[in-house]
């Protein structure tokens, strides 16, 4: 899953996604009320859950309506399932020392890669 409110970064990092088979679907949200909304839908729709819950989840930081943390924070809020089936990487232009820090306290397992994503960041990720 790609969360990020600029259109453009998320069609990049779907191409090189796509470009590297690092996954089978791909689904993009411009902001993270939208995800959270997906997510909380495969939560209600059980029979698609173990399908459609992604392994991996790229969110920017810098975004309207809920920022990446505040994503994340949610996100750590839902079910145990997917907390454990699906890793938080934080993708973002940002050089701010402070939000690694922020990252590490909210879980030290957290990803964290500065943009573009590129096939070594993937490859850092499994």
């Amino acid at each position: 899953m790609l969360i990020d409110d600029n259109e453009m970064d998320n069609f990049i990092n779907q191409k090189i996604i796509e470009a590297n088979s690092f996954a089978d679907k791909i689904y993009t949200n411009t902001n993270g009320l939208s995800a959270l909304e997906f997510l909380n839908n495969l939560n209600v729709k059980k029979e698609t859950l173990e399908e459609m819950l992604p392994e991996v989840i790229f969110v920017d930081l810098n975004m309207p309506l809920i920022n990446g943390f505040q994503f994340i924070e949610k996100f750590y809020e839902m079910p145990e399932e997917f907390v454990k089936t699906s890793k938080i990487v934080i993708l973002t232009s940002s050089l701010n020392a402070e939000d690694r820090e922020i990252a590490k306290r909210l879980r030290p397992n957290i990803i964290f890669l500065n943009k573009p994503l590129t096939q070594e960041s993937l490859s850092s990720i499994s």
